[in-house]
């Protein structure tokens, strides 16, 4: 009889926090894609600039032509995601850059990167983590 008390009692406490789990890992971010709108392929670093403007939450990814990376970064007070992004063509002949910030965005938008402008004259041999924002 202790025993199936004792089980009632193990399972009653565990659904709350089975719930409380599942609700935990539903709302932990905002769910975004990064994707390269081009043929060539880029190497993207994206900040969640809600944490700050150093919090790097994907560094120096290489992103394929017309591919997508999803990613979870932190809400703001509204709920909504703020972040920035740097992009630089992996061919390093003819190197393109990019850069770009996004502020209040829903969760499963896609943000589009891409490198195709000139890179910065003091940077001559600028990356996707070292590119000045």
């Amino acid at each position: 009889m202790n025993r199936k008390l004792g089980l009632a009692v193990l399972v009653a406490g565990a659904i709350p926090l089975l719930l409380l789990g599942s609700a935990a890992v539903g709302g932990e971010g905002v769910q975004v894609n990064i994707k390269n709108d081009g043929t060539d392929d880029i190497l993207v670093t994206v900040y969640d600039m809600t944490v700050g403007p150093n919090a790097v939450v994907l560094s120096h990814a290489r992103i394929n032509g017309f591919a997508a990376i999803p990613l979870s970064v932190a809400p703001d007070a509204t709920g909504r995601a703020n972040l920035s992004w740097t992009a630089v063509s992996a061919d390093t002949n003819g190197r393109k850059c990019g850069h770009a910030e996004h502020v209040g965005l829903r969760d499963s938008t896609s943000v589009t990167v891409r490198a195709d402008s000139n890179c910065p004259a003091a940077q001559p041999g600028s990356t996707a983590t070292s590119f000045e924002r």
